[in-house]
């Protein structure tokens, strides 16, 4: 807007593969945020999104529909969104016209679930860096889903998927494990719970999957994706049931941290939260412990045994 002061804005782009609980955790962190007086506008950059739980600001099915696109030029779902998400990029003008009276809100951004727009399609990431050059200034919220902690190939593979969003999009990050309260639906964690948040000595996961006849053949190409992962040393996840009150609180101050908002004159903070910020003294420890003690069954069976198992 011409002769306006600008003034910057926070957010979060929320971003995670389908099913991961995406939309849930917009229309939780929005409820939870407005619990703190803060103003939100949710909006959705996902065509696909249908029948919002939300109450939405922006809606980027105004400008462009993903059925339209498929039907016209004969695209699958895929095709379509990567279309749609291409689109949005030719027209951000019709975006910062909408975000523009939104000014003084906290945004929350639902993006598509389309993993190759977060790992090497550069849509995506073009329309971040547009809005960090107006003055926007984001955190990528990626969610997965916890239940993958039980299967140890899985979980390299979510780690690989992490890294390589997180090299990719070039913003602020946070890693969260959705659906805490499901971990266990599918099977028992083979270590506890702060193994897999804080991603510790992978070598045990390899020598967990060596026990597979299947994985054992592929011991190598293994070796080589965990020593990529270690060798970058970036990869870490937070715990997530967005019913848990205590839970978003602590990814808000995470998402808070990495995008600067706490260090903000928006609301009352004290000196000692703008220290703790400031040094990185977050100990996650206790509260895995509590969370690992609320939602997995108790193992019969000490680490020494469960080591001397592997």
């Amino acid at each position: 807007m011409a002769g306006a002061v600008p003034t910057t804005a926070f957010g979060q782009a929320v971003i995670g593969p389908p099913g991961s609980g995406k939309t849930t955790y917009c229309l939780g962190m929005s409820e939870f945020l407005r619990a703190l007086g803060r103003r939100v506008a949710v909006v959705n950059l996902d065509p696909a999104n249908e029948g919002l739980p939300y109450e939405c600001a922006v809606d980027v099915g105004e400008l462009v529909g993903l059925g339209d696109v498929m039907d016209a030029l004969r695209l699958g779902p895929n095709g379509g969104l990567l279309y749609c998400m291409e689109y949005l990029e030719a027209n951000l003008d019709w975006l910062r016209a909408k975000l523009d009276p939104l000014r003084g809100h906290y945004f929350l951004f639902d993006c598509p679930g389309q993993v190759e727009l977060c790992t090497h399609h550069g849509a995506l990431r073009s329309i971040f860096c547009q809005m960090a050059k107006w003055d926007l200034r984001l955190t990528a919220v990626h969610l997965v889903d916890s239940h993958y902690c039980t299967d140890p190939a899985k979980f390299i593979s979510v780690l690989c998927t992490s890294l390589a969003t997180m090299l990719h999009v070039e913003l602020p990050h946070v890693n969260l494990l959705s659906k805490m309260d499901l971990i266990e639906h599918y099977g028992k964690l083979a270590f506890n719970l702060d193994y897999y948040t804080e991603v510790l000595d992978l070598s045990y996961l390899l020598d967990h999957l060596a026990s597979d006849p299947f994985f054992r053949h592929y011991r190598q190409l293994n070796e080589k994706l965990v020593q990529l992962i270690e060798d970058y040393s970036l990869v870490s996840f937070i715990p997530l049931n967005i019913q848990d009150k205590e839970s978003i609180q602590r990814v808000l101050q995470a998402v808070d941290k990495a995008n600067g908002y706490c260090f903000g004159v928006q609301e009352e903070r004290s000196l000692e939260a703008m220290m703790s910020a400031a040094v990185g003294a977050d100990f996650h420890f206790s509260s895995t412990l509590g969370i690992q003690e609320k939602y997995l069954a108790p193992s019969d069976q000490s680490v020494e045994q469960e080591a001397m198992q592997l």
